[in-house]
């Protein structure tokens, strides 16, 4: 079979409303809005609400949703008892997460109700249980017991709130809203994709999402964003212990690193050829989390890495246009709001939940089985041996 497309580059196999990747131009629109006019201003809410309702909410409709959400924080004993065990065997944060996501089908209050407002239901159900599966995890691996929901606020402050017990301030609040917004839906991705294949089967949306949250573990899509901060923080030791200034050093290892063949994290995307706007978004997010703050100096080095990097990519591979993806400034911002790099990819899927569920609605609507093709390329008309003749 001619024709073969490997990992379905550019194939459009369906129609969506909720985002679309212009990788040429460097644009991102979700729900219709640039992501960067939508993600710093709206509340995760209401991004959540336009994904699913195609328009942003009236004040009215959206502390309805607020209310939905928060009154499904708490999840079931099972599913709690599952991440709590997986944080004492120390189980991967992003597979704790997929056992606690199934583990929500034990709380579906009519599993054979296939209508929209049941799987709405189911919607709202994983998105506001997220959170809590995540931070329940991660306060069972730091030996601590895990902390309610607080009903006073909203969902990014809440998951900051059960992951320390101390509330957060506005500047961190804004930082994660901003940073869920941004990530909340991204076209056909991995974790997308994988969600919309199985629901095609006509099988459950939680199914689906557990599916996703398998393909976003993955470091060649959501999980990559705490080696570029391990990367910024080397070099910055590397400047220390050699005297040299942090530019020639970042210089000296990204040439080092590119010469051995290394791939170098928070560079390069699939789809961009341009800056990945995301990265454009959460930048101006991390300068504003951290103005006056003790870690400026971090943000400043990271920026000075990045012009580095880009330069030392660009004398290596001239033309390639490689350039800034949304992992170099996820990970900066995310620690600047103070979560351990552990906390990185799990937090991405507290926010991709949001885009999985609007796909799943739209692929149920659409009814159609994903079913690709596969070219053979193995031999034929094998004779059969007997076992004792092989």
């Amino acid at each position: 079979m001619s024709g073969v497309i490997h990992g379905l580059d550019g194939i459009v196999v369906t129609e969506t409303r909720l985002s679309r990747v212009d990788g040429e131009a460097g644009r991102l629109t979700i729900g219709g809005f640039a992501v960067e006019e939508l993600a710093p201003r709206a509340a995760y809410e209401e991004v959540l609400f336009l994904l699913w309702n195609d328009r942003l909410p009236t004040a009215d409709e959206l502390a309805e949703l607020r209310a939905c959400l928060e009154s499904r924080r708490a999840v079931s004993e099972e599913a709690l008892r599952l991440v709590v065990t997986a944080a004492v065997r120390r189980v991967h944060p992003m597979d704790a997460l997929r056992m606690g996501a199934a583990a929500m089908s034990l709380s579906d209050r009519d599993p054979r109700a296939t209508s929209r407002a049941a799987n709405l239901e189911r919607a709202l159900d994983l998105v506001a249980a997220f959170p809590t599966l995540v931070a329940a995890y991660w306060r069972a691996l730091l030996g601590e017991a895990p902390i309610a929901p607080d009903p006073r606020l909203g969902h990014a402050a809440n998951y900051l709130y059960m992951l320390t017990g101390e509330a957060p301030s506005a500047a961190e609040v804004r930082a994660l809203e901003t940073y869920l917004n941004t990530v909340i839906d991204h076209g056909m991705n991995a974790s997308t994709f994988a969600a919309r294949v199985i629901v095609s089967t006509r099988s459950d949306m939680t199914s689906a999402i557990v599916g996703a949250v398998g393909a976003l573990k993955g470091p060649l899509h959501g999980g990559a964003p705490g080696p570029a901060l391990d990367m910024v923080l080397e070099i910055q030791q590397r400047s220390l212990r050699s005297g040299r200034d942090l530019a020639v050093e970042a210089r000296a290892w990204a040439d080092e690193t590119i010469a051995a063949g290394e791939r170098i994290m928070g560079f390069g995307h699939r789809i961009y050829r341009v800056r990945d706007p995301r990265a454009e978004v959460l930048g101006d997010a991390a300068s504003l989390l951290f103005d006056d703050s003790a870690d400026r100096v971090l943000y400043e080095d990271a920026r000075i890495v990045e012009t580095e990097i880009l330069a030392a990519l660009e004398r290596a591979k001239p033309g390639r246009r490689i350039q800034t993806n949304v992992e170099f400034y996820t990970a900066l911002l995310l620690h600047g709001i103070g979560l351990d790099a552990e906390l990185f990819s799990p937090t991405f899927a507290v926010g991709r939940v949001g885009g999985w569920t609007a796909h799943v609605l739209e692929q149920i609507d659409e009814d159609r089985l994903i079913r690709p093709r596969a070219a053979y390329i193995g031999v034929f008309d094998r004779p059969w041996i007997p076992l004792e003749s092989r």
